[in-house]
């Protein structure tokens, strides 16, 4: 009974050791490491005997090492503690990796074009502010916003000119909605805009009569650059020409 006792905790042993490897690694070649990129380059000769007799398990004891001197080498370096996480400084790389394709062009909007040339910065908005009128602190954008502004406008002046069976109410937020298409409309623009894609400048007008073939055509090119994508991922047509 003893030597089986024995026997199963010289094999939880080995397990445990099989499964949680020492962090120190020899090579007869010592790997050149630029941690700057990352890199690890091992000019260690292959063992062939141990590849054929099983591939998986060699490769993969073999990335394992290497692997782990990189590991040992990044913590050879100046680290600092961020809230709970440690973080390492890595230098500068000295290994120049080449890319599969060409760097991709910068396209700015029309803002973002006026923003550079203004000078403008883009600031962290504040989330909240203190209303002394409610005695509270409410967001300062968001849904929750539009709650509050209606605590406050629960009644809206009626204008001298205006018809006083007017619901003002209704009024502004017709106008609000109609500011919101608006920006809408800038926005899909200014896509189209840095994507180098013509859309029209007017919209179809309803036609009372039959539409003839190429007020159809139009209203469909229309209807086909109005989605988000600017018609990008729109499906064609059954007879649609390319």
């Amino acid at each position: 009974m003893t030597t089986d006792l024995v026997d199963h905790v010289l094999q939880e042993v080995a397990r445990r050791n099989e499964q949680f490897k020492p962090t120190t690694v020899n090579k007869l070649i010592e790997l050149e490491i630029d941690p700057g990129t990352l890199l690890a380059f091992d000019k260690n000769d292959i063992n062939l005997g141990e590849l054929r007799q099983d591939k998986d398990k060699y490769l993969k004891d073999l990335t394992r090492d290497n692997t782990q001197l990189l590991i040992n080498k990044i913590w050879e370096l100046p680290t600092e503690r961020r809230d709970e996480d440690i973080v390492a400084t890595l230098p500068d790389p000295t290994y120049i990796l080449p890319r599969e394709k060409p760097l991709p062009k910068i396209t700015m909007t029309k803002w973002e074009e006026f923003a550079l040339e203004k000078g403008i910065r883009k600031t962290k908005k504040v989330k909240k502010k203190w209303d002394d009128i409610l005695k509270e602190w409410v967001p300062t954008y968001g849904f929750k916003r539009r709650l509050a502004e209606k605590k406050h406008q629960w009644m809206l002046p009626v204008p001298a000119n205006a018809d006083p069976m007017e619901d003002q109410f209704a009024k502004k937020s017709a106008a609000q909605k109609e500011r919101v298409a608006r920006n809408e409309y800038q926005r899909l623009r200014n896509i189209a805009r840095s994507n180098k894609t013509k859309v029209p400048s007017v919209g179809v007008m309803p036609h009372e009569s039959v539409l003839s073939s190429r007020q159809l055509r139009e209203a469909a090119d229309v209807a086909v650059v109005s989605t988000a994508s600017i018609g990008k991922y729109q499906p064609s047509l059954p007879l649609e020409k390319s």
